[in-house]
């Protein structure tokens, strides 16, 4: 069979002969395709929504709120297991105190148990007894129901050791935790009764809380009964089922946690949030592992407002898909059309074909390479070299694509920049603004109770430093064997608690006698504060607090905790409740969230918030938190303060805690608009400066080098060696250029 001839023979020699993988092709395919993708997703992400966003907001605030009642749950449980655990060891020894004085003695140091009991686990006799009464079948008792045997505390074999719950006559719910004091007598059971409660979230005539086993049994309750809701009966399962999973991101709730959609009746639904008082894998928490959970509920009238975003997002992809078609006609045009065509042109010249003038070309490095080729071809024919062909005027391929990129970004930058923005005019539903008061009041109570059980452990050191002291009295030991027994006590101490910096003791004047830590802070030459938390300083690179407790029976000597700033910065720092401030009577920072960073005794960051500071310290009632939406400047915050309240060691010290929440970081409709129209813009700007970028590297600057080494072909350079880059269109002309280059080479020229 003939070979082709005419029109389809040139289209078959060009299709065997033309470069299938780079050059000006798959940048300009690639830039077509994300744009179309681009234009389809802002349409998705742009779609509206209904008040879906705003619901995402509250359920959030109620995850956060179950997520602080939790996290206080267990850390109470967790500091009254340890507290009854160490007050065992103290009393443990050959010279073990009496029953009674172990409980008088918890009783002067602790308050927070309602019945303390110490049992013989031999016979199961009460030996003593204080508060309410504790149900000694249930002690006596492992988790399978076996009763224990004789002397089975000492290993603990059938289980008696440690928290569990149990259910009283009354139907109410208590947390026994049992440890064993170990002394000359045998061994016996140091038993302590408390409640189950949430610390620091307050109930009322809307909203509900929960705590629930991993059963779903109710173990206690508050505010409106739920019990025969259908969301509540839901959420207890959920959170029941969920209990013992733990999150496998770091920083994250340690335990489940989630929210649920009540049912709507008129204008009001009903919102859940749940969490576990779980622990974080390789975590140590007793109460993590006695599978409580935290359910609130709150009813949210009105429906927040619709933001309707449809047409917006249709008319913004329908644009796109416009310039899409626009600037790719447009490279295809400037760019690889006339590549191809050098292309042919530099084949022809090179395979001899002199016989047609070289076309003439549009475009300012497409017309100086053509007018090269055709100097080119007249020196193939016997011509000198000259460079009269030289061309510079037209439109340059790098001013195109720049063209290109900015009616792109004309497109995206308005997205990204200016367009759906809400400005400080945002509708934030008023439960968010009770949700921030009562997550802050939550903050505040836990920094509190921190501060309490840290004084009360180091007045129980003081209570073992003064049973000591008396041991040594009456069997006498020299001053340096007291100082080396307190020291041991006093490490131990540091041990156990990772709240304190340095522990140690002063006499009278301030003089430290033994310590434990880093170097002291009470200021040198003065006597012990009072019994209490003090803060030692209002200056400095770092906050001094410290907890003082005298020892009964020394003579003026007390013992002192100073706290660990990382330790307050700890207690402080909550998801999604914004900045938090832990700040003095002064309204001078202690501690903030670690997130965001303080110095040490600076002011709050906005006028408002030391106004709100100092409202919320006259505040009266029982809600001690106060809450505002702050607008501003065009934009607007959430802020919160909320003072130490219920006495106790830190009575004095007139701290509390203020927040404040951009409402730019909450998921409310007009702030997810933004973001998505912002996510649009953003996507718009990638897909243009990466495949114009991509373009400019593979095509542009290779063809503006292609004219350079064309003219000086052209002018008579005959001994540059030119080597293609890349197997696309340029280095196709540059290979047909080095074989022109060549036959001008050989003597006769034409050959």
């Amino acid at each position: 069979m003939p070979a082709p001839r005419g029109p389809r023979r040139r289209k078959a020699r060009r299709r065997a002969d033309m470069p299938l993988l780079g050059g000006a092709r798959p940048p300009i395919a690639a830039l077509l395709a994300l744009l179309l993708a681009v234009a389809g997703t802002t349409a998705l992400l742009l779609g509206d929504r209904g008040d879906t966003a705003a619901d995402t907001a509250v359920l959030t605030s109620q995850q956060h709120v179950a997520e602080d009642g939790a996290l206080s749950l267990r850390a109470s449980l967790d500091e009254s297991i340890t507290d009854l655990e160490r007050a065992a060891a103290q009393f443990s020894g050959a010279g073990s105190a009496a029953p009674d004085t172990v409980l008088d003695s918890l009783g002067k140091v602790y308050n927070k148990w309602r019945g303390t009991a110490v049992v013989d686990p031999a016979g199961g006799t009460l030996l003593a007894a204080r508060g309410e009464n504790i149900p000694l079948a249930t002690v006596l008792k492992g988790p399978a129901g076996k009763a224990g045997a004789n002397g089975g505390a000492k290993d603990d074999k059938d289980g008696i050791l440690g928290p569990r719950l149990v259910k009283l006559p009354s139907g109410e719910t208590r947390m026994l935790v049992v440890t064993a004091l170990r002394g000359g007598e045998g061994t016996r059971l140091l038993v302590a009764s408390g409640t189950l409660n949430v610390p620091g979230i307050s109930a009322d005539e809307d909203r509900s809380l929960l705590v629930i086993d991993s059963a779903g049994t109710v173990l206690a309750s508050d505010g409106p009964s739920v019990a025969r809701k259908s969301w509540a009966r839901e959420a207890r399962r959920t959170a029941a089922a969920e209990s013992a999973k733990t999150p496998e991101a770091a920083g994250g709730h340690p335990g489940a946690s989630g929210h649920l959609m009540g049912e709507r009746r008129g204008d009001a639904r009903t919102v859940v949030g749940y969490a576990a008082a779980g622990r974080a894998p390789g975590e140590s928490s007793a109460a993590g592992a006695l599978g409580l959970s935290v359910i609130t509920s709150v009813k949210v009238t009105g429906d927040p407002t619709a933001v309707r975003t449809q047409t917006f997002g249709l008319a913004a992809a329908g644009i796109l898909l416009v310039l899409a078609v626009l600037v790719v006609w447009v490279l295809l045009r400037t760019l690889q059309r006339p590549l191809l065509r050098l292309y042919l042109e530099s084949r022809r010249l090179a395979r001899g074909e002199l016989d047609r003038p070289v076309r003439r070309f549009k475009g300012r490095e497409a017309a100086r390479t053509g007018a090269a080729l055709e100097s080119l071809r007249g020196q193939l024919l016997g011509g000198r070299p000259t460079r009269a062909g030289r061309a510079r005027g037209g439109f340059g391929t790098r001013s195109t694509v720049v063209v290109c990129a900015l009616v792109l970004l004309a497109w995206a930058a308005p997205l990204l920049l200016f367009l759906n923005r809400p400005g400080g005019s945002v509708s934030v539903p008023r439960q968010l603004v009770d949700d921030q008061r009562r997550r802050t009041d939550t903050a505040s109570d836990r920094v509190r109770k921190a501060l309490n059980e840290g004084w009360a452990d180091v007045a129980s050191v003081a209570q073992t430093l003064a049973a000591g002291a008396r041991t040594g009295d009456a069997a006498p030991a020299d001053g340096k064997d007291r100082a080396v027994a307190d020291r041991a006590v006093l490490e131990r101490t540091l041990r156990e608690h990772g709240r304190y910096r340095s522990v140690y003791v002063i006499d009278g004047k301030g003089e430290v006698l033994s310590r434990a830590g880093d170097s002291p802070r009470h200021p040198a030459g003065k006597p012990p504060r009072a019994d209490g938390v003090a803060q030692l300083a209002t200056s400095g690179k770092e906050p001094s607090v410290a907890a003082y407790a005298a020892v009964p029976g020394a003579g003026g000597r007390a013992v002192v905790g100073e706290y660990d700033p990382q330790f307050l910065i700890s207690m402080v720092t909550r998801p999604g409740l914004g900045q938090v401030w832990l700040v003095d009577k002064g309204n001078r920072i202690l501690a903030a969230d670690r997130n965001h960073g303080f110095r040490a005794f600076s002011a709050l960051p906005s006028g408002h918030l030391d106004a709100l500071a100092d409202t919320a310290r006259k505040h009266d009632g029982r809600t001690t938190g106060t809450a505002t939406l702050h607008r501003a400047g065009g934009s607007s915050d959430i802020a919160a303060a909320a003072p130490f309240t219920g006495g106790g060691a830190v009575r004095d010290l007139d701290w509390q805690v203020v927040s404040s929440q951009p409402t730019s970081w909450l998921e409310l409709p007009e702030y997810t608009a933004q973001r998505r129209t912002m996510l649009a813009g953003l996507l718009g700007v990638s897909a243009a400066v990466a495949c114009l970028g991509w373009l400019h590297i593979v095509v542009v600057r290779p063809l503006r080098a292609l004219a350079d080494r064309a003219e000086a072909l052209a002018g008579g350079d005959r001994k540059t060696v030119l080597f293609p880059q890349h197997h696309d269109e340029v280095g196709a002309v540059v290979r047909n250029l080095e074989l022109i280059r060549q036959r001008l080479a050989r003597p006769s020229g034409r050959n």
